[in-house]
């Protein structure tokens, strides 16, 4: 959780609030308001309507820790931490604050009332009971070795290393380092508010309060030296990591927090993972970083980028430096002046000396690094030399970098569990946190249960599917196949061709092979046109080259533009030529396509490749027997529109490159497997939704309007009565904005497009990156699919629930936790949950269930698909682009092309 801190911590707490009135926050409302107009007032999630009853009931633990709380009339005194050094200059280095507030600590216990801080190691200081002053000032000495930090000169030892500065400044260098720390009162926070969390009240005070509690936990995996990201607490354990290549680790750590729940405070404990700098001489990292097998092979400017920033100790003066960049030549030619002692006056002559020299006089033989650059842990105007032999990188530092595909796969293949393993891995977890130990939760009178907590959870029925010729399909375990039977609606695949970008594959045999089992599937497969190969002189050219010359080559044999174009991309899927390819078919000609990188095709693969083809060409695989009988509650007998919105942004390290938001709707009502999808940019790292509605003049520009057209045009002219939002990947602290500006948007839409409409609203919220688990009792098998479990470490008061729709094969299951935050049309708890559950099981491009509703997955398939047609090394110099979605004081960003109205309305995404 991000602090709050701000100007707000220097005014005293407002009045109370009335239990009647919702307040209202200031950005909430927009412009000024006419006078004696009462203001809307903000909408809340709901509550639950009750449980769900359906099911078989299964026994299961969940990693949720009861605690108890002893009800107390304390307070939590929020304090604002301000540090400086002697010279008034703010402290800017990470990590440091820990330390100086650790010394003041010690140095002031007596005039601090011997209390316990609760630190965040930035600007946020907690304590049970006010400290004797509400102003405190305090002078803090830390001894240079501990800081590591250099030294003001920027020479860590005085004229002890290349690059230290003249004798006065030599002098300075070995005296301790000098802080000045004001500590000011800034708020107090009862902590019976977290009884409020615990009935489901929440309010600024309860979350408050929670967030001083996960700070303690923080600060008490801080003491034992562990690495922080957040929530989560690493480490320096080497059982803990596993290799992933190129100088990069996984490390398991763990997240732990505190939640509110309907059996009171639990603390959530999960294995975390999060990727470190491999530790140990920097050359030995380069080595790997770069994959080369000796140090000559380096590019030295790739490296200065790795190394930027990363701490180092060294082997000779056991110092702690950050690196600030590379000498600029190698250690044997790079000179500093270096200040000698003349007789014994005192004076100072300065003779420049290249660095090897230096350690050569010191008595340190060199082995390697003498061709090498140095480590330069300086500053920009005075710089600090190191061979690089010299220096290893210290453990736990965060890599933050993005990782290779190949990485990732590796990370995740290496830190998976069983359900049985992390069970244990846990318990153990627990045990060694020893968080009874933590003076802070003592006083808080807060302990912890070492046991799982137990719950009773219910497994829902799948539900039907219908196949071809009126046919059923049983779907056992999560999974069904089509064996035997024929697809429910096909498609005629003619006017076809393939182009081949130099995939090594006997073509022939591959058509052969697709079109018998298209047959045997109902779809109607003609010989393709013609199979366009890539000229060889091609291959090293432009992928827009390339692009582009495939399509003359059709252009010039075809006699007409074709319906379909299969393309075989070389190597891997994911290869350059997959973005620019598609962008070509769907913005600029129209054209459905499907890609494929031909390694081991057989025919369950070439299944799979027609499923994805008949969705993309307007046909569909299998429906849900409840959808073709009318008998969806609420959604069969009256017209509903299901939206599945999502906004995906880059991976970390790339934060210019713009966010993607995508609105995926249906049609064709009262199907509900059926889906198109529109796709905006935004400005990077976005949450909201900024394009749902968008009016220029009479014209709605925005994302929603699309969606409401479409269905009226595909479901003979009726506008949808009730809209079913799904919404994935925000925060529970963004719920209200869900709820009060993105609903808000979309009703603007509606009355946009006919101001005497007034459909019915539902709003659902999708969450992956939780860290709730369940685990079976009495089995070592993940939950069965169809797993929905709504009480006990659910929420006290909201509609929420985990369903676990999918058969987790490895690993543990991630169940998906669903909030309804609005719902107007009035969905009981049983109807809703086999709602959820039957969304699983309409994706078009698996015979499985899937772990979250198929039009949250369109969503991102939509997004990730479009997002490639932009290429984003180009993004920062684009932002000159016209007509940019933008969010208000933000860079425009660049529009991404608008797809061809031929497919527009298509699964092109399947």
């Amino acid at each position: 959780m991000g602090s709050h801190d701000g100007e707000a911590d220097e005014l005293p707490p407002p009045p109370p609030v009335p239990p009647d009135v919702v307040p209202i926050k200031a950005e909430d409302v927009v412009g000024e308001l006419p006078p004696n107009k009462p203001v809307k007032p903000k909408k809340l999630p709901m509550a639950r309507p009750g449980v769900g009853r359906k099911g078989q009931p299964i026994q299961l633990y969940s990693n949720h820790f009861k605690v108890s709380v002893k009800s107390t009339e304390e307070f939590f005194f929020h304090y604002h931490v301000n540090l400086k050094y002697e010279d008034d200059r703010p402290v800017d280095g990470k990590g440091i604050g820990r330390k100086v507030i650790d010394k003041l600590q010690q140095t002031y216990h007596s005039e601090l009332s011997n209390k316990d801080f609760a630190y965040d190691g930035e600007k946020s200081l907690f304590t049970v009971g006010a400290l004797p002053q509400k102003n405190n000032e305090f002078t803090v000495v830390l001894e240079e070795a501990s800081t590591g930090k250099t030294a003001p000169n920027g020479s860590p030892g005085g004229d002890d290393s290349p690059g230290g500065g003249d004798r006065k400044r030599v002098r300075r260098s070995y005296q301790p380092k000098t802080f000045k720390v004001e500590i000011n009162f800034a708020a107090e926070i009862p902590m019976s508010a977290i009884g409020q969390v615990i009935r489901g009240e929440e309010s600024e005070n309860s979350l408050e309060a929670l967030r001083v509690l996960d700070i303690i936990l923080r600060q008490h995996s801080a003491k034992q030296g562990c690495l922080i990201v957040r929530q989560s607490f690493f480490h320096n354990n080497p059982s803990n990591f596993v290799d992933l290549g190129d100088g990069v680790m996984g490390c398991r750590g763990f997240h732990s927090s505190f939640r509110g729940t309907q059996s009171g405070l639990s603390l959530n404990m999960d294995v975390s993972t999060t990727m470190i700098v491999k530790p140990g001489p920097v050359i030995d990292f380069l080595i790997d970083n770069q994959k080369v097998d000796h140090p000559r092979k380096i590019d030295w400017q790739r490296a200065k980028r790795a190394l930027k920033n990363l701490r180092i100790k060294t082997l000779h003066a056991n110092a702690e430096f950050k690196i600030f960049g590379l000498s600029e030549r190698n250690c044997k030619e790079q000179t500093f002046p270096l200040k000698q002692r003349n007789g014994n006056d005192g004076d100072c002559d300065t003779v420049e000396i290249t660095v090897y020299d230096y350690y050569k006089k010191k008595g340190i033989e060199l082995l390697y690094s003498g061709d090498l650059p140095c480590i330069n842990a300086g500053k920009q105007k005075r710089p600090t030399y190191f061979p690089i032999e010299l220096c290893n990188l210290i453990p736990l530092q965060r890599y933050t970098k993005a990782l290779s595909t190949l990485q990732r796969s590796s990370l995740v293949e290496k830190s998976r569990q069983k359900p049985q393993e992390r069970m244990t891995i846990l318990n153990d977890a627990l045990q060694q946190s020893d968080y009874g130990s933590d003076p802070m939760l003592r006083s808080c009178g807060i302990s912890v249960a070492p046991k799982f907590a137990q719950i009773e959870g219910r497994i829902l029925q799948a539900p039907k599917l219908k196949a071809g010729n009126g046919e059923d399909i049983v779907a056992r375990n999560g999974r069904w196949n089509f064996t035997n039977k024929k697809l429910i609606q096909t498609c005629s695949v003619d006017k076809w061709a393939v182009v081949n970008f130099s995939a090594r594959c006997n073509v022939g045999n591959l058509i052969r092979d697709l079109m018998r089992n298209a047959s045997a599937k109902g779809i109607q497969m003609t010989e393709p046109f013609e199979v366009f190969e890539e000229n060889p002189s091609m291959r090293r050219a432009a992928v827009s080259r390339r692009v582009d010359d495939m399509f003359e080559q059709i252009k010039s044999k075809l006699p007409g533009a074709p319906k379909f174009l299969l393309c075989l991309l070389p190597e891997r899927k994911n290869c350059e030529v997959y973005g620019p390819w598609k962008r070509k078919c769907l913005a600029e000609f129209g054209i459905v396509t499907q890609c494929l990188a031909p390694m081991r095709v057989n025919d369950p693969y070439l299944l799979n490749l027609l499923m994805k083809i008949n969705a993309k060409l307007g046909g569909l695989n299998s429906l849900l027997q409840i959808e073709t009988s009318l008998a969806i509650p609420h959604v069969s007998k009256v017209p509903t529109i299901i939206l599945g919105m999502d906004v995906s942004h880059g991976h970390p390290g790339q934060s210019d490159r713009p966010s993607i938001a995508a609105v995926v709707s249906s049609r064709h009502w009262p199907q509900i497997s059926k889906y198109r999808a529109s796709v905006h940019t935004q400005s990077p790292r976005l949450e909201m939704m900024s394009s749902l509605f968008k009016p220029r003049g009479t014209e709605d520009d925005g994302l929603i309007k699309e969606s409401l057209l479409d269905f009226y045009t595909s479901s003979g002219k009726r506008k949808p009565d009730n809209i079913i939002i799904f919404r994935d990947g925000v925060s529970e602290s963004q719920f209200t904005q869900v709820i009060n500006i993105e609903l808000d948007q979309i009703i603007e839409a509606c009355k946009f497009l006919d101001g005497q409409w007034s459909p019915k609203f539902t709003v659902i919220v999708a969450q992956k990156n939780h860290h709730t688990k369940f685990f079976q009792t009495g089995s070592p098998d993940n939950v069965p699919p169809g797993t929905v479990v709504d009480n006990v470490v659910c929420h006290p008061r909201n509609f929420d629930f985990y369903m676990c729709a999918h058969a987790g094969m490895i690993g543990t299951s991630r169940p998906t936790h669903y909030h309804v935050l609005h719902d107007e049309i009035g969905f009981s708890a049983d109807e809703m949950q086999e709602f959820v559950h039957s969304l699983s099981y309409v994706y078009q491009r698996s015979t499985t269930a899937i772990s979250v509703v198929a039009p949250i997955c369109y969503a991102h398939l939509a997004a990730a698909q479009v997002g490639t047609f932009l290429k984003f090394e180009e993004m920062s110099d684009a932002s000159s682009s016209q007509g940019g979605h933008t969010s208000a004081g933000s860079v425009p960003v660049p529009d991404l092309p608008r797809l061809h109205e031929k497919v527009r309305s298509s699964m092109f995404f399947c």
